[in-house]
């Protein structure tokens, strides 16, 4: 068993491969938590917990004249509230007495094989081979009869774990839940930094590190989404942690609504975090014999730094998150027709630029908004979805025919979550919208939310979605949401239960997407919100890849992937070729460079090809060749950053690296060139120090200039060949010829005589 429970120390300690995690039962029945980090014996840490009279911090009743024990002080596995802990708690509560007090103690304890249950939420999947236990603790106020049932998974061989709580009301009154955070964790030192993933709408997810201070510092989100300006993966590392080495920790919320993450440095100099829904908005009656059920948190802790960690939550997500076929076979590389036409278009002009894409070795062809109703702009026409036949004049079957005739997939934009004002949907049922009686709506794009908390809705939006993917050979799907939450009211509720709004539409998206997703197996779904606004392990549950940002400039996009990298596999991020000036900054950068950039991802082109020159199309079709040729590597092997994009070396540079580490390729895009400029060299991370690799575009010339004479390089049989020392700790130049730009990449192969013949 990966968890142990040691009846003589009381404490439980949790082992993955590399960590222990460990928490222990105190003598008045409160929760600590020990441990945190490298692997160790199980052995008792509660010696950390130290006992002091500190001055105004109170002691608990059954402390009687001992001032030396205090909740305010001490490190919890889950913080009441009210009862003496004066730091930001995991729970808050109004009992039927009107009281707004919780003090959990341990009333029990189970450890079994396998997982626990997921009641209409996502999360972590066990396979057939993961090594996987779990323990669920007991903590209840005695008083209100309320009980927290804390709910730890270990994947031993994942080196994760997964936390959420479960709330049961076993007392007799009513009580009403108004924050429930799925994760806490204390720490008895606080010399961390803080790293969270931030930006806007077209820039978002860019990397932020700030040294933890006292106080409170937070992130989250009440746009009804995980937003564009927060993201629901953060990590706690230690000041001198890199990318090769250091303490981090991982914290990764399984959520795709509202969410809040808060780090707080207390008075003796002890941090802690906590990650859950957000606690605005937020209100949960329990009658007695209520369940509420809180999303997990997925936990990981390395102290090899920041890319072993990314490593971790890459590896999992690839494997245990989605079980799409998509995630065990190659995607095809699509063309959207968004940027290319917008909402002017028709048959014939779909039909020739297919015809032009299927040239360039594209394997999917996708309509984009403005294919329903009178949708001929933003402003009308969501929810009503019937084929427009004015601009597809042979129907939606008929095009999607002729364009498989071509050779080519098709696959279809929708956006189910929304409706138009001005809409024949919206006249026939209002009442379908989020918005409060009496109350003027809040615009956003001239569309209303529909109400995902009501099941005629959720019949509605399933209904009318297999009915499109039923109508013709349709194989993939971009599912956008455009707009943040407002006015969240449902009709359908009674005024005290007008707080489950926010969270119920998330249970009626995961609901919708579930029933669809398993109805339509061999459909490809790419999420979207305006871009990257809902990028999170939640939505990527049930879609394989989610559109990075609607920010397709190849520059900005290095900062937009890099952030993103950090909790995220490749595979996961939709990312395009599209034209220059670009759409978005009016930049024009190279075509290579916006292809380079875009096989950081699942890669696709955004732009009309019929608009392209012949030379421009050749040099797309290689560009989608080399992506195919590298497609296992890029998805499947290690990601390392191997140089930030902020960084003032002046390119930006990542790499995959084969699992036997036997391949690579890097990429190297030049982001500041100055005249008469240093040298710049690249260095490799991940590979065999004493393997020697196969360098494409080192030649003989190359040799030379590193002081080995071609008699050396043929002796040794490693013309264009470097050891992986050398690649790792000296590096490669990169030819300055190079412009402000330009890019170029290094395919490394497994030299073929290797060190035995060397």
């Amino acid at each position: 068993m990966s968890i142990i429970f040691s009846e003589k120390f009381r404490t439980f300690s949790l082992h993955t491969n590399r960590s222990t995690y460990q928490m222990k039962i105190s003598d008045m029945g409160y929760l600590f938590h020990v441990y945190y980090g490298e692997r160790i014996k199980d052995e008792d840490l509660s010696y950390l917990i130290t006992y002091y009279d500190r001055g105004f911090s109170p002691n608990p009743n059954q402390a009687g004249n001992d001032r030396t024990i205090s909740l305010d002080v001490m490190p919890q596995e889950f913080s009441g509230t009210g009862a003496g802990d004066f730091r930001i708690s995991s729970i808050e509560v109004e009992n039927s007495d009107g009281s707004r007090v919780f003090e959990g103690k341990y009333a029990g304890h189970r450890i079994y094989k396998g997982k626990y249950k997921q009641h209409g939420l996502p999360g972590i999947r066990v396979n057939e081979n993961d090594c996987v236990d779990t323990v669920e603790i007991d903590l209840k106020d005695e008083v209100s009869g309320l009980k927290a049932v804390l709910c730890y998974t270990v994947f031993e061989n994942l080196d994760i774990i997964t936390r959420k709580v479960h709330i049961v009301n076993e007392g007799s009154g009513t009580v009403r839940l108004n924050k429930i955070m799925s994760v806490t964790m204390d720490y008895i030192d606080s010399d961390y930094d803080f790293i969270h993933f931030d930006g806007r709408h077209a820039m978002e997810r860019e990397m932020h590190r700030d040294s933890v201070h006292y106080g409170q510092q937070s992130v989250g989100s009440l746009r009804g989404t995980s937003s564009h300006q927060h993201n629901p993966f953060v990590v706690l590392c230690s000041r001198d942690a890199g990318e090769a080495a250091g303490s981090c920790y991982g914290f990764s919320f399984v959520y795709s609504g509202n969410f809040q993450c808060v780090v707080q440095k207390d008075q003796y100099d002890q941090l802690r975090l906590v990650m859950g829904i957000h606690p605005e908005c937020f209100a949960w009656p329990l009658n007695k014999g209520d369940v509420f059920d809180a999303p997990e948190v997925v936990m990981a802790y390395t102290n090899q730094g920041f890319t072993e960690l990314s490593h971790i939550y890459h590896d999992v997500f690839r494997t245990n998150l989605n079980d799409s076929i998509y995630m065990k076979q190659k995607r095809p590389v699509l063309i959207n027709s968004w940027e290319a036409a917008y909402f002017d278009f028709n048959h014939e002009t779909l039909v020739k630029m297919a015809k032009n894409a299927a040239c360039m070795g594209v394997d999917l062809f996708v309509l984009d908004d403005g294919w329903f109703g009178e949708r001929n702009d933003d402003t009308c026409a969501l929810g009503d979805w019937e084929v427009n036949t004015e601009k597809l004049s042979k129907g939606l079957k008929g095009l999607v025919d002729e364009i498989n005739e071509i050779g080519l997939d098709f696959g279809i934009w929708i956006e189910p979550e929304m409706v138009s004002e001005n809409s024949r949907l919206y006249l026939s049922h209002p009442e379908w919208a989020l918005k409060i009686p009496k109350r003027p709506v809040t615009r956003g794009r001239y569309q209303l939310v529909l109400d995902l908390s009501r099941k005629d809705v959720r019949e509605y939006i399933v209904t009318f979605v297999n009915q499109i993917l039923d109508s013709a050979n349709i194989k993939y799907v971009k599912w956008d949401m455009n707009r943040s939450i407002s006015d969240a009211w449902s009709g359908l509720l009674d005024k005290s239960d007008q707080g489950k709004v926010m969270h119920r539409y998330v249970l009626g998206l995961y609901e919708i997407l579930d029933r669809l997703v398993h109805e339509h197996p061999d459909v490809l779904f790419e999420g979207c919100s305006g871009g990257g606004g809902r990028f999170d392990a939640g939505m990527l549950y049930y879609h394989p890849q989610i559109w990075c940002s609607d920010n397709t400039d190849a520059i900005n996009r290095l900062k937009i992937q890099y952030g993103t990298s950090f909790g995220y596999p490749v595979s996961s991020m939709g990312a395009h070729v599209s034209v220059c000036p670009n759409h978005q900054t009016g930049r024009t950068t190279p075509l290579q460079t916006r292809a380079v950039t875009a096989m950081s991802g699942t890669f696709g082109y955004e732009l009309d090809p019929g608009k392209m020159t012949a030379e421009e199309k050749e040099q797309c079709r290689y560009m989608t060749e080399q992506f195919k040729k590298y497609n296992d590597l890029i998805f499947n092997g290690d990601y390392y950053r191997l140089e930030s994009p902020y960084g003032d070396k002046g390119f930006a540079a990542w790499a995959y690296i084969s699992k036997d580490k036997e391949e690579g390729l890097a990429s190297v895009v030049i982001t500041d060139k100055e005249p008469n400029d240093a040298q710049r060299y690249l260095k490799f991370r991940g590979l065999k120090a004493d393997a020697f690799y196969e360098v494409d575009g080192l030649t003989d010339a190359h040799c030379e200039a590193d002081g080995l004479t071609d008699a050396h390089c043929k002796v040794n049989g490693l013309t264009g060949a470097v050891s992986g020392r050398a690649l790792m700790c000296a590096g490669i130049p990169i030819d300055n010829t190079l412009k402000e730009y330009e890019s170029v990449q290094f395919h490394i192969r497994l030299h073929k005589n290797n060190e035995e013949e060397i």
